[in-house]
């Protein structure tokens, strides 16, 4: 892995964290279906992990149409990350355990829970948006372009690329 790789995927990992939400889309029998849910990240074998319900129908979706797209926001920092991977599902109350925090409580009894189930996306492709982290840099060059009529300077916006082994 070159320099640049290395950086590219720790700064997804760091909008990963920082984020913290994400918006798992999967393919429904209808077309695309998202929903907010709380990732944890495992950098070391390149995925993210999730609890879910099996009420919710994501585990059908996902037998069905294993591709799914995780879509995060920093927006303090302006960033916008598309991963994309093969999710898979199943009941594992050890890997729950392993997941588990106080939150869960308010929508299962435990991780031995049998709609409790543990979702894992292997991912495949990171896209991610990097911008200007100023808000205020960004109103001042507004504010200038108004009274100049030139473009703003929003400092660089780049768009990087990076695949997953």
């Amino acid at each position: 892995m070159s320099n640049d790789e290395h950086n590219i995927e720790n700064r997804v990992w760091e909008v990963v964290g920082n984020a913290n939400i994400c918006m798992l889309v999967t393919n429904a029998i209808d077309g695309p279906r998202a929903r907010p849910m709380e990732a944890r990240p495992d950098t070391k074998d390149a995925a993210i992990w999730f609890l879910t319900d099996r009420r919710g129908l994501k585990d059908d979706e996902v037998k069905a149409h294993p591709h799914v797209c995780l879509c995060f926001i920093h927006s303090a920092e302006k960033a916008y990350l598309s991963l994309t991977g093969k999710a898979t599902v199943e009941h594992d109350p050890e890997r729950a355990r392993s997941l588990w925090n106080k939150k869960q409580e308010a929508w299962w009894s435990g991780p031995d829970d049998p709609n409790l189930l543990v979702m894992r996306v292997d991912l495949d492709r990171a896209e991610m948006w990097d911008g200007p982290a100023s808000s205020a840099q960004a109103a001042f060059e507004f504010a200038k372009a108004r009274v100049t009529g030139e473009k703003p300077d929003l400092g660089e916006n780049r768009k990087t690329t990076a695949e997953f082994d």
